[in-house]
């Protein structure tokens, strides 16, 4: 068994993958039989978040997957402002990006963005917490005995930003039981990272705010600052795309110039930037870390 984090968390990827590929295909046979109607790449992505965490937890032990989480989100009640804070400075960010999309003749359906904001903000802090849990608990706290603290902020947010585009674009379904889906999905799956040049704004912007969830954690020594910005962040994409509609109008620097809307445009780019710089005082933290 490898010795370092970084090499057991690559074998960990890789056999969870591998289960998943196997195994998708009967799980997707069941939905269909449970009279459930799903494409089989969104069925395909949910088994293997399942089985590479079945895995993780697996090799809990030489991974130190419960101290690394543990560490990551320590003082739970203490550290419950932080994510509030985290959240209100990120929803405030949004709102100047919001702002500009209005000025620029951006108007979309406010009604609507209000009635489904309950859901958007309840499916944002779930995944501002698994997703730190996962890429900066355990990968960017993993990592940084290997790397040191720069080397592993940098690769895991390089790790945030191709994880986020390594999913399959199309939408087609399994019925009957197809062995080969699970293949054809993963080959699918890095669609998106074969044309690099179309691909490079939108992994460029979630680089910068993988780096600055990272500078997030390590600053404040915990999840909660990082998963309330993500959070914060989470909702005001949700929102975009309803809010913001007319988006042949705007300019590519605020709507983007990727596949994923705003997070390629150079606007948002800034806007990580800024947060980055300013982490310290947007934390509520003075020159030592985690003195408030």
């Amino acid at each position: 068994m490898p010795k370092s984090f970084t090499a057991r968390f690559l074998v960990a990827l890789v056999v969870g993958v591998a289960v998943a590929v196997v195994v998708a295909p009967f799980v997707a046979l069941a939905v269909a039989g449970a009279g459930y109607s799903f494409p089989f790449p969104r069925i395909f992505d949910r088994v293997v978040m399942v089985t590479l965490a079945i895995v993780i937890v697996i090799s809990a032990r030489s991974m130190r997957l419960f101290p690394l989480l543990r560490a990551g989100f320590a003082d739970p009640i203490a550290n419950l402002p932080r994510a509030g804070r985290g959240m209100v400075v990120a929803l405030a960010v949004m709102m100047l990006l919001f702002a500009a999309g209005f000025a620029m003749g951006g108007f979309g359906h406010a009604g609507h963005a209000l009635r489904m904001l309950p859901k958007y903000v309840l499916s944002a802090i779930v995944i501002g917490i698994i997703e730190e849990a996962f890429f900066r608990a355990l990968v960017m706290g993993g990592m940084e005995a290997d790397f040191g603290r720069t080397g592993a902020l940098v690769i895991s947010a390089a790790v945030y930003s191709v994880a986020h585009l390594v999913r399959a674009p199309a939408h087609f379904y399994v019925t009957a039981l197809d062995l080969t889906a699970g293949v054809r999905t993963l080959g699918l799956s890095f669609t998106q990272l074969a044309s690099p040049l179309s691909a490079l704004p939108t992994l460029f912007g979630l680089f910068l705010l993988g780096l600055a969830l990272g500078e997030a954690f390590a600053v404040t020594g915990t999840v909660w600052f990082s998963a309330g910005l993500h959070a914060g962040f989470v909702i005001g994409a949700k929102l975009w795309p309803k809010l913001v509609v007319a988006h042949s109008a705007l300019p590519g620097w605020l709507a983007g110039w990727g596949h994923q809307p705003l997070i390629s445009g150079a606007a948002a780019w800034l806007a990580a930037i800024g947060v980055l710089i300013l982490l310290r005082p947007l934390a509520g933290l003075r020159r030592d870390r985690g003195t408030a």
